[in-house]
């Protein structure tokens, strides 16, 4: 019987041919491992370091305003027709035209960029995050904080008070904003004054580029049905749609219900 001659080039070859498997097999557990830790990352630990971080925002404020020391960065309602008077539910509420009132709608100073300046509160939601001024990922919105569209209207006063906020990672303050229905309040604290704004409507989903909703008078202008047409105190929430993308916008709307001092 005539035996098979194993030469030594072939050898060699299988034992590269063996090495280059076994090398690519690592390589591959490797980037899966990479890849694991990142979303570990991203889902796990962004969402524990931001939401911690937006407690102490929360926590600094109330100190802050506590003391009642320094520039009053808070905002107020201005006066005019068609503002919502000040609720008499409760014996801390201005009553309308007083002195409490008055100061309620005076002209405060603008916050400064990225300064967190006021709390938002969801009862629903179980949520209390700070208000920063603009809408930058990395100083704002990635720290766990709901962000101030620049150039919208601010708390209490006439016009559009819009905000944005993750909805995934980062603390993802707005993921649950879907399930808030007509009725529901938003409480937004300043130094000065509590506004209440109860849900109104929701847009489920439109295009990132539909600006109208920010407008004064919050309109879609991909979808024209949806919106407001006539001037008020709104409230708009915005977050990205579906979950975990970034190609649509959910937009909340809410009215100014009540103010009253703090």
């Amino acid at each position: 019987m005539r035996q098979r001659i194993m030469h030594h080039g072939t050898r060699r070859r299988r034992e590269r041919r063996r090495r280059a498997v076994w090398t690519g097999g690592e390589l591959l557990v490797t980037v899966g491992v990479v890849l694991l830790l990142l979303v570990v990352h991203q889902l796990w630990w962004t969402n524990r370091e931001a939401k911690e971080g937006a407690r102490h925002g929360v926590e600094a404020l109330e100190r802050e305003w506590g003391q009642g020391g320094g520039a009053d960065s808070g905002t107020a309602a201005d006066s005019g027709s068609g503002a919502p008077s000040a609720s008499s539910s409760t014996a801390s509420t201005a009553s309308p035209g007083s002195r409490a009132e008055r100061d309620l709608r005076a002209a405060t100073l603008t916050p400064g960029r990225s300064q967190a300046y006021a709390i938002l509160t969801v009862p629903r939601l179980h949520l209390r995050v700070p208000v920063a001024e603009g809408v930058g990922k990395r100083s704002v919105l990635n720290k766990g904080y709901v962000g101030h569209y620049p150039g919208t209207g601010q708390p209490g006063r006439a016009g559009n008070f819009a905000l944005a906020g993750h909805r995934n990672t980062h603390g993802e303050p707005f993921r649950y904003i879907n399930r808030l229905v007509p009725g529901d309040t938003v409480r937004v604290e300043t130094r000065s004054a509590v506004y209440t704004y109860a849900v109104d409507r929701t847009l489920r989903q439109t295009s990132a580029r539909d600006s109208g909703v920010l407008r004064p008078v919050p309109r879609s202008t991909v979808h024209p049905t949806y919106g407001y047409t006539a001037p008020g105190y709104y409230l708009t929430l915005t977050t990205c749609t579906p979950e975990y993308t970034s190609r649509y916008r959910l937009v909340v709307w809410g009215k100014l219900v009540s103010m009253r001092p703090r």
